[in-house]
């Protein structure tokens, strides 16, 4: 007995062991589960959450509101956030940050960083000459990055997250203005990577407030296209935005609900914020008046009391909105002198008369960049905590001609509802019903080079050349390869941005420079020595557009081909040697292509540029790989061809299969230079 018995212990052992193993397993599982999503606003931000039994819900802060306002107050060994840094910037206005995200990106000579230090003066910004960017010098030893200090706001609302969640949180979705160039987004990267996210994408915050409408009005969406207008007000833009909705056939799902980015229009600075300052200046001035005769020191040169005045002066454009006039009042505004004044919805209006005459105009924008009428619009749709100002409503009801405009949503949760939608969809824990999306390219991006040609017998010339790479509108993400056809040795190309003619003179240089990277190729020359009897099909360049709008360069090969007699009865030596550099050099499947879907390649030829006509044969090849369904069907889904009618790259491939038995590839490894987007 004494010896089965001890041999009985340790097998309960092991079989509990074994539990203990499969029950922490299973609550390690339970604990990556949940997903988030931050809409970051210029002065507060909407996180939410979605975890098994939670679908889709707005997180409570702290204090049990809804929205968090986006501030940090920075101090030698403290930091406060939200509703405590918004308090403590009374008392200490220069440690403590907001509207930071408008320098997100900008080079220290950007216009739009004169104009932060014109409206918080406060804030002390020094030059870092290694990034060209700017620092807040909080202290002699304490200086902080926009990046750093968004990254700190980011890492805040994940810890927001895990607390109502209970439960760890990494995956999370990020919404950023639709205008937000290359710099800038990948500034918003690198703050999330700072605060330990994994951003499973960058949604544009219009596209996730179309899809949060799309996504609750299922039902409504049929055959028939409709058009929508959100016009969208915040803090510190605005957006206009046309939207299509559509029911299409998709290759995975069958007939699913589609929503196309169709018109694009914005103004960087016509916002909440701008009239909260013609407020504040309003204020200051009445207070200055009071105190006329008493040598009183201006008070635009207090900080303390400039904070208090731009405080009342967002709780003044609130109440004003709903009353014809109020009375502004602050206790012990300067030196213990209280101050009090009554202000009117006429004064207000007045004071802001040439920024409601801006309101139509991204309005206009999204018309021309659609190439629609006012008279396909269905409805227009007011988003954002700046457009509940009656004034807006009024310009912007005239401008569109409607009888009324559209209230039915949640003009401050919408886009963190759509972007949690999105983040579910995009992480492998959840299945939600498919809505495709459709987001288009914003800032078109071309590929420019020169290379040297013979016009005549012993004359040479350089001439330039443009190839569009993503035009203006254009849906991504998207993949696109380019072909240099013409190169046997060692070239550079740029890549800038297309024509930005949209933009206005002010708005061109706040968007700073137009060129992306330079992209300098090393071993071209190499490559044609090691396969000289090999027939040259050009230098490849591999771009993607990703999901979140970020350009990258695959990777550039060179490709050779020649013609193999295949035996259909046995694969000959040289076949096999073949397939084997093609796959050890990356002719096969990539990595990338199979995480993306790209399993068809449509050809189409770019015109030469005006001005730079190629010689025949010359021309640069653009081929673009087609955007691919993904599993949760959460991506733009290509419709299926109509019969058995099959694509054109396909029916390509197909004879060129016929004319060529195989082919083999010899990649050679760019070195590239300077490759980080500015």
């Amino acid at each position: 007995m004494t010896v089965k018995v001890r041999r009985q212990r340790p097998r309960r052992r092991v079989f509990w062991a074994l539990v203990a193993v499969l029950l922490a397993d299973l609550l390690a599982l339970s604990d990556t589960l949940a997903v988030m999503s931050v809409d970051l606003g210029s002065e507060s931000m909407k996180v939410a959450i979605v975890k098994p039994g939670v679908p889709m819900e707005i997180v409570l802060n702290k204090e049990s509101r809804r929205k968090t306002p986006v501030i940090v107050t920075l101090k030698e060994n403290e930091r406060f956030f939200g509703d405590s840094a918004a308090s403590m910037a009374i008392k200490n206005p220069k440690a403590t940050l907001r509207y930071f995200q408008h320098l997100l990106g900008k080079q220290a000579d950007n216009p739009h960083v004169a104009l932060y230090q014109a409206r918080f003066p406060e804030h002390e910004l020094t030059f870092d000459p290694q990034r060209q960017t700017v620092h807040f010098q909080i202290s002699p030893q304490l200086q902080f990055s926009p990046e750093e200090v968004l990254g700190m706001v980011l890492n805040y609302s994940r810890s927001l997250a895990e607390d109502f969640a209970e439960q760890s949180i990494k995956d999370a979705v990020i919404t950023v203005p639709v205008f937000f160039n290359q710099a800038e987004r990948r500034a918003v990267l690198q703050a999330a990577r700072m605060a330990g996210l994994k951003v499973l994408q960058l949604i544009n915050d219009n596209t996730a407030t179309a899809l949060s409408y799309g996504v609750f009005r299922r039902k409504d969406i049929n055959t028939t296209a409709q058009n929508i207008m959100f016009y969208d007000m915040g803090s510190g833009s605005t957006v206009c935005t046309i939207v299509t909705y559509q029911m299409v056939k998709t290759k995975e799902a069958g007939m699913q609900p589609q929503l196309q980015i169709r018109g694009v229009g914005f103004d960087r600075t016509l916002g909440g914020l701008e009239m909260e300052l013609r407020l504040r200046e309003h204020l200051a001035g009445l207070f200055n008046e009071q105190r006329k005769g008493q040598r009183a020191k201006d008070v635009r040169e207090n900080p303390r009391a400039m904070a208090k005045l731009l405080r009342e002066a967002n709780r003044l454009k609130t109440v004003l909105s709903a009353n014809a006039d109020h009375m502004a009042q602050i206790e012990g505004l300067m030196d213990d002198v209280d101050f009090k004044a009554k202000v009117t919805r006429v004064e207000f209006e007045e004071l802001c008369a040439d920024l409601f005459e801006r309101v139509p105009g991204p309005v206009q924008q999204a018309l021309q960049s659609a190439e629609m009428s006012l008279d396909e619009i269905e409805q227009v749709i007011l988003v954002g905590g700046a457009t509940r100002v009656p004034k807006v409503q009024e310009v912007l009801l005239k401008a569109v001609g409607k009888e009324e405009l559209g209230k039915n949503i949640n003009a401050d949760e919408a886009a963190a509802m759509g972007a949690v939608y999105q983040a579910a969809a995009l992480s492998k824990a959840f299945k939600v019903k498919p809505f495709v999306v459709r987001d288009a390219v914003v800032y078109p991006i071309l590929v420019e080079f020169t290379r040297e040609v013979e016009e005549e017998p012993g004359v040479h010339s350089l001439k330039h050349n443009k190839r569009v790479l993503f035009s203006r509108m254009g849906p991504y993400p998207q993949r696109k390869v380019i072909t240099f056809n013409r190169y046997s040795h060692d070239f550079n190309f740029h890549i800038n941005y297309g024509d930005l003619g949209f933009l206005g003179p002010e708005d061109l240089r706040v968007f700073g420079s137009q060129n992306l990277t330079t992209v300098k190729l090393k071993g071209v020359g190499d490559s044609f020595k090691k396969y000289p009897d090999y027939e040259s099909k050009g230098i490849k360049a591999h771009f993607n557009l990703d999901e979140s709008g970020v350009l990258s360069l695959d990777r550039v090969e060179s490709v050779f081909e020649t013609l193999v007699e295949d035996s259909p009865e046995e694969e000959s030596t040289l076949t096999k040697l073949g397939n084997t550099i093609s796959s050890l050099f990356g002719g096969g499947t990539t990595p990338d292509a199979k995480e993306n879907g790209t399993d068809t390649v449509q050809e189409e030829e770019e015109s030469p540029a005006e001005g730079s006509k190629d010689e025949p044969g010359e021309q640069v090849e653009l081929k673009e790989e087609a955007e691919a369904p993904v599993e949760d069907g959460s991506q733009p889904l290509p419709p299926e061809p109509k019969g058995d009618a099959a694509p054109e790259g396909e029916k390509a491939t197909e004879k060129e299969n016929g004319d060529k038995s195989e082919a083999q590839a010899s990649v050679f490894r760019a070195s590239v230079t300077r490759f980080g987007f500015r």
